[in-house]
């Protein structure tokens, strides 16, 4: 088994090159005063807490920072961790990247590996294995904001069972694939919601059926879909609209609004390991994530039936992170939810709106604007009033068989989404499964060259 892999330190194994391992700057060297609208992006947790690396959500600073703090600069194969703030989260550089090059943000530590002793690629999921997750929180400090004690000592220190370089590539390379057949997944799933949020914007914002019917053009749909769509405009408190449209408040649109329990009502030692899940901020962080819950029993959630949220219900966070929306799925994994203390649910009548046109607008500028507005600002941000504001919103109202046909069409997409969704789930459970056997050598590879033919590396 992998008792026979000798062990070594990062140290051991790092690049002889200048700055191989690397913290990124202290406070004072990059302040956020610094950071432009544009420019070199500047790497944080963000960038490493969605897979091996999240090539997005960016602050940036300009040319001259960037050459004043060269020694941070992050290049293709450096493995990533966060040492102060969220930790646990690892990255790993592509070579395939957006931009040309990337400065590590203070919170940031980087190791390059020398590849004729230590492939990047399986560093980075030895760091991510429980073995490696549990070295690293051995030596957090619990003072103020979690970090690393000595982080680079902490880092140059981790010892960890070194195969052979056709072993860590076979290794890597399985790891691998499944991983990137779950990026896959993923973009995918950003794909379908940007192709939901353009739809919404064409024809509930920029009224383009209805202006291409006012200047006598064909607006290009269906003559069925077409005719749903009026040829002129009127005015409204919200500016102008289709003819025959709406305002009303959303509050009148919903058959329920009602706010998650009190934190006395549920606590910590009501989570259980299986059961109804509770809804909380990070299922919210791209529409609605359906994994990573607690738990609370059948009994708690009965007893806290008006929390309870169905599939075609729409959650909003209403305190922490407020913007926060998702729309439960049709079908969804569990039959219900618990949506926990920070949020809110609205359940629509279906006689009045649809929940994907709603979900759709509070998503969009417009709603999110409407949602912020009665943002209280003493201490943890939240919504004042949050059902009496929410209810009070003021909402275009679209008929029903324009609703109706926007969510057929979308229809398709979110179901081929729920399908990737549980595809990915199975392959994360698979991978879950393979890490921990294989980089302990439980699991041991044959032919680990004729596996991976050679591949030098293996993230593209």
């Amino acid at each position: 088994m992998g008792g026979d892999w000798p062990v070594k330190t990062v140290a051991e194994c790092a690049s002889s090159e200048p700055y191989s391992t690397q913290i990124g700057p202290f406070g004072k060297a990059l302040m956020a005063d610094e950071y432009k609208e544009s420019g070199v992006p500047v790497l944080r947790g963000v960038n490493v807490n969605r897979g091996r690396f999240h090539d997005d959500d960016f602050v940036f600073i300009d040319d001259e920072t960037a050459d004043r703090l060269s020694k941070f600069e992050s290049y293709r194969g450096d493995v990533l961790l966060v040492h102060k703030g969220t930790l646990g989260q690892i990255g790993l550089m592509p070579s395939k990247r957006k931009y040309h090059r990337y400065i590590m943000g203070n919170s940031m530590m980087r190791v390059r590996c020398d590849p004729a002793k230590l492939l990047p690629e399986y560093l980075y999921y030895w760091l991510s294995s429980a073995e490696g997750q549990h070295y690293l929180f051995s030596r957090v400090s619990q003072v103020g904001v979690p970090q690393l004690q000595t982080p680079l000592t902490t880092l140059r220190q981790a010892a960890l069972p070194v195969p052979s370089l056709p072993e860590q590539r076979a290794i890597a390379h399985i790891l691998g694939t499944l991983d990137d057949k779950i990026e896959l997944n993923r973009r995918m799933n950003d794909t379908l919601e940007a192709i939901a949020r353009t739809l919404f914007k064409s024809w509930f914002v920029d009224f383009d059926p209805v202006r291409t019917k006012v200047e006598g053009r064909d607006p290009g749909l269906p003559k069925p879909l077409a005719d749903l769509f009026p040829d002129s405009f009127e005015d409204s408190e919200l500016g102008e609209i289709p003819q025959g449209w709406r305002v009303a408040n959303l509050g009148d649109l919903c058959r329920r609004v009602a706010m998650g329990p009190f934190g006395s009502d549920i606590k910590t030692d009501n989570f259980v390991e299986s059961g109804v899940p509770v809804v909380r901020g990070g299922n919210l962080t791209r529409g609605f994530v359906d994994e990573g819950f607690v738990f609370v029993s059948e009994a708690k959630a009965d007893e806290l039936r008006n929390a309870n949220a169905f599939p075609g219900d729409i959650v909003v966070t209403h305190r922490g992170t407020l913007g926060q929306v998702g729309l439960v799925p049709v079908p969804s994994r569990f039959p219900r939810y618990v949506v926990s203390q920070s949020q809110m649910l609205l359940s629509m009548n279906p006689d009045l709106a649809t929940p994907r046109y709603v979900c759709e607008f509070l998503r969009s500028p417009a709603g999110q604007y409407a949602l912020l507005a009665n943002t209280s600002q003493t201490g943890v941000p939240a919504i004042a009033r949050p059902t009496s504001s929410l209810r009070a919103i003021r909402i275009l109202q679209p008929p029903i068989p324009t609703l109706a046909n926007f969510e057929r069409i979308l229809g398709s997409l979110i179901e081929r989404g729920n399908r990737s969704a549980e595809e990915t789930r199975a392959l994360a459970s698979l991978r879950d499964t393979l890490l921990p056997k294989l980089i302990s050598g439980d699991l041991r590879i044959e032919n680990a060259e004729r596996i991976t033919g050679g591949v030098t590396w293996c993230r593209k």
